[in-house]
């Protein structure tokens, strides 16, 4: 595999990574404020979130640590534009 394919592929699953689990954070507080019992919505949506995560990450980048730092900069680029799309 090209080396180029290599190390964009973590970073465009890092921006996945992001945008699943930002959303699903916003999605969440969406309906937990408006909910009874927040806790039944915030608890798991948390475990559900994290868990996919962190699965996603090791499942993508493995051992190799530049792999890893990739996923994470997707991660936080996809959290900058949630936060730009969510401020309009």
């Amino acid at each position: 595999m090209p080396e180029a394919l290599l190390f964009t592929l973590p970073l465009l699953a890092g921006v996945m990574l992001g945008a699943f689990f930002y959303g699903g954070l916003w999605w969440t507080i969406q309906r937990g404020l408006r909910a009874d019992q927040p806790v039944l919505w915030f608890l798991p949506s948390l475990i559900i979130r994290n868990g996919i995560t962190v699965l996603g990450f090791y499942g993508v980048s493995g051992d190799d640590w530049r792999r890893w730092l990739l996923c994470l900069a997707g991660f936080l680029a996809a959290r900058l534009m949630i936060g730009r799309f969510q401020a309009e």
